[in-house]
């Protein structure tokens, strides 16, 4: 096959403000500079036409344009906005109620910013090979799977709710006009914004094509930050399906898991650090991985969080809409294979539902997200009343925990693992393939 070329969605608004860096083709004229667009009459305004998209095409090798006010790490802690600039094609198109900036260039152009937005592009050329390969294999399984969903008519479910549970996941089947998302939902893109050192260049070239393949079907291939040192099953953090390659792994040379689907198990794995090889201190590798605003996260494989009654009970009903009165307890009801919750029971004086999966529990507990849903819950005396006067979340992790691990990876590449060697750990029973 050839390489394919991808549409990423930068940034979704009622205007935008961009410039264009060199000469661009516009609606049949060359246009660079400052320009403007805005959302009216349901279409593009635009030098004083409306039109319902636009598609700016660069006409000089090494073209780019910038966008202004361009979101990071939506409803993450560290969420801010910046001034971006990207390479190749803009097409601006409208999508509900506002204007769609959308990047469209080439596979292996893209993946050398996502290597280098995902992380500080200092790593050992081995986990830049691996993390090549799993970012190429992860895209390209989804716009196979944009194509599948794009010929189904009963559309795509991603929540269950009843009188006593609300179960959601969030997956890239929210996108419908691009193939991937620019921000932490897929992964991180951000276009030149982030100067790519001669390391990830050279580990996109040296993997040019090549993907992780399972049962001659491309792997959808995640990753996270930190398991905590155990990655998780696939179906505990979204649909209820198997995949081999995305089983739970231990994090380390020792295979010996321990059942942390059982509470007592869980709870001595998550209040203890066990050796794994993200549980690592060392500044220099976490330094490859944790770019400026990650760094200002910090005790991620294993951390505590501490609430009083009342900044617990409000922070539920402001996430949820619902009062359920005074939080009485937090109770686990399910476990998947790294200790991480995918079903919580929250008990409170008003109201009590059993919710997940993990990311809608992180989101619940937590102003922007937990670290991971992988915690215990400790509470404090009961007041007059007879509520807990405080709650304490002990945790272990930082994300879902599905598929590579990337401060694990990191530690293996600096102990001399191949790229190979990394991406067999991760991905059980998978194989590497050269696609183009």
């Amino acid at each position: 096959m050839k390489q394919p070329e991808i549409s990423v969605g930068i940034v979704n608004a009622q205007q935008l403000h961009f410039t264009l860096n060199s000469p661009f083709l516009a609606k049949g004229e060359t246009v660079s500079g400052n320009q403007q667009v805005c959302f009216e009459e349901g279409g593009i305004q635009w030098n004083g036409n409306i039109y319902h998209e636009l598609t700016f095409t660069p006409l000089e090798e090494g073209a780019f344009f910038s966008i202004d006010d361009v979101t990071i790490g939506l409803n993450f802690h560290w969420e801010r906005q910046e001034t971006q600039h990207f390479p190749g094609t803009l097409k601006l198109l409208v999508d509900e109620g506002k204007i769609t900036a959308i990047n469209l260039l080439p596979v292996e152009e893209y993946l050398t910013s996502v290597i280098s937005s995902e992380m500080s592009a200092s790593s050992s050329l081995e986990f830049l090979k691996a993390h090549a390969v799993i970012s190429r294999s992860w895209l390209l399984a989804q716009i196979e799977k944009r194509h599948a969903l794009c010929k189904k008519d009963g559309g795509f479910f991603s929540f269950v709710k009843t009188d006593t549970e609300y179960i959601r996941w969030y997956d890239r089947e929210d996108h419908t006009v691009f193939d991937v998302c620019a921000d932490d939902h897929c992964q991180r893109y951000q276009g030149i914004t982030k100067a790519s050192n001669p390391s990830v260049s050279q580990a996109v070239t040296a993997t040019r094509g090549q993907v992780l393949m399972f049962d001659n079907r491309i792997c959808d291939a995640r990753f996270s930050k930190c398991c905590g040192g155990a990655t998780e099953d696939f179906s505990y953090c979204w649909e209820d399906k198997s995949f081999p390659y995305l089983s739970a792994v231990r994090d380390g040379e020792d295979t010996d898991m321990p059942d942390l689907t059982q509470e007592e198990a869980a709870s001595r794995w998550i209040r203890t650090s066990p050796k794994a090889w993200c549980n690592t201190r060392d500044a220099h590798i976490l330094r490859q991985i944790l770019n400026n605003y990650d760094q200002e996260t910090h005790d991620f494989y294993r951390w505590k969080v501490h609430y009083t009654q009342e900044e617990l009970a409000e922070l539920i009903r402001t996430k949820t809409k619902c009062d359920y009165g005074d939080i009485l307890d937090l109770q686990p009801v399910e476990r998947g294979k790294s200790g991480r919750l995918s079903r919580l029971k929250i008990v409170g004086t008003l109201k009590t539902l059993i919710i997940g999966k993990e990311l809608e529990i992180r989101r619940t507990l937590s102003d922007s997200h937990l670290l991971s849903s992988a915690f215990v819950v400790d509470k404090g005396p009961l007041s007059e009343s007879g509520v807990p006067e405080w709650f304490e979340l002990v945790g272990a992790g930082w994300g879902h925990g599905v598929g590579l691990c990337q401060i694990g990876a990191a530690v293996m590449g600096e102990q001399g693992c191949n790229y190979n060697e990394i991406l067999l750990h991760y991905y059980k029973g998978a194989d590497i393939r050269k696609l183009y």
